[in-house]
């Protein structure tokens, strides 16, 4: 009986390791005998990290109301029922679907390689041609998908390198996104008097709002992504982020400053790009729904302000105002 006990345990740790594989970032991994979740609430912040992943793999993010207690939601993230407006299918969807077919090596690693990209042709079944044309501005949407100056693959290439020089794949990067999403589903069935307010992600309280819109954009890739909302998530920087920003910064003009602090802090999209992210590694390119990776490592805590000012070449404005124009043929 003991051994068949041991191998039972074995099974579930090797499972929470698998289901971690296709991340570089690690989620802590705690036993929940003792955790309360859905319903229950705790009047002050439990004593465990959030994001962690559960002995089933379930991925557990901690949440807080506007009265200040606290509840456990489960964010797995993973492929689900199918999430389409247009048939009022509001399931999960594809969450952990790649291009496989056309980027074989982003699909096993997580990142693309450039000679993958500068070979890039077609995506499912399109020409990239094609999809940039109706990714500009005013052509498939108003904003477009990149600005007028990018290409699909610019875009794509550009976030890539990014992403390789934070030492992250683009599944961790979507990660925290999808977490976010997956929790606001369960907001509902939550009490009238305990309205959520933010969540706590990596030490840091990331608040948010989710806002609708008529009717939905249809995607430029040729699949079943739809978007119709908003999102905006940011938190507060530290006092010691702050105090690195006036030290390496301080030849900003104060606009300029306080732009380069609203990218560092805050995010605004739709939930398309989510998808968009795990999918193909596209963050859109440089207009109001881009999720920058920079932004991302940021107010989700999977990198410090030092990672990400190094990574950038030590000139985190320029970074963010500049557009991906390069494209690797």
């Amino acid at each position: 009986m003991r051994k068949l006990c041991v191998f039972i345990v074995l099974s579930m740790s090797y499972f929470v390791l698998s289901a971690q594989s296709r991340y570089l970032h690690k989620l802590p991994v705690h036993a929940t005998a003792n955790l309360h979740t859905a319903a229950a609430f705790y009047t002050e912040m439990p004593g465990l990290p959030s994001p962690f992943v559960t002995e089933q793999g379930r991925e557990m993010i901690l949440i807080k109301t506007q009265s200040n207690v606290f509840c456990w939601l489960d964010g797995t993230v993973e492929n689900g029922q199918p999430f389409n407006y247009k048939k009022r299918l509001f399931g999960k969807g594809m969450q952990l679907q790649t291009a496989e077919k056309d980027f074989p090596h982003f699909a096993k690693t997580g990142i693309h390689t450039e000679k993958e990209l500068g070979n890039a042709k077609l995506i499912n079944g399109r020409s990239v041609a094609q999809i940039t044309v109706d990714a500009r501005p005013w052509a498939s949407s108003g904003v477009g998908f990149v600005a007028g100056d990018e290409t699909i693959i610019s875009v794509i290439y550009g976030d890539n390198r990014m992403v390789k020089n934070l030492g992250l794949t683009h599944p961790d990067m979507a990660r925290p996104l999808f977490h976010f999403w997956n929790i606001s589903r369960n907001f509902d069935s939550l009490e009238e008097n305990k309205k959520v307010k933010s969540m706590i992600y990596n030490g840091h309280e990331v608040e948010f709002e989710i806002r609708g819109s008529r009717g939905w954009q249809e995607s430029i890739f040729n699949d079943e992504i739809l978007g119709t909302g908003h999102i905006e998530l940011w938190r507060e920087l530290t006092n010691e982020e702050l105090d690195f920003l006036a030290q390496n910064y301080v030849h900003l003009h104060p606009e300029h400053f306080e732009k380069l602090k609203r990218e560092l802090s805050c995010i605004h999209t739709g939930e398309m790009v989510l998808f968009y992210i795990n999918r193909y590694g596209f963050y859109e390119g440089h207009n109001e729904y881009r999720v920058d990776p920079v932004s991302v490592a940021m107010v989700f805590g999977l990198r410090s302000l030092e990672d990400v000012h190094r990574a950038a070449g030590g000139d985190l404005y320029t970074y963010f105002t500049s557009h991906y124009t390069f494209n690797p043929e």
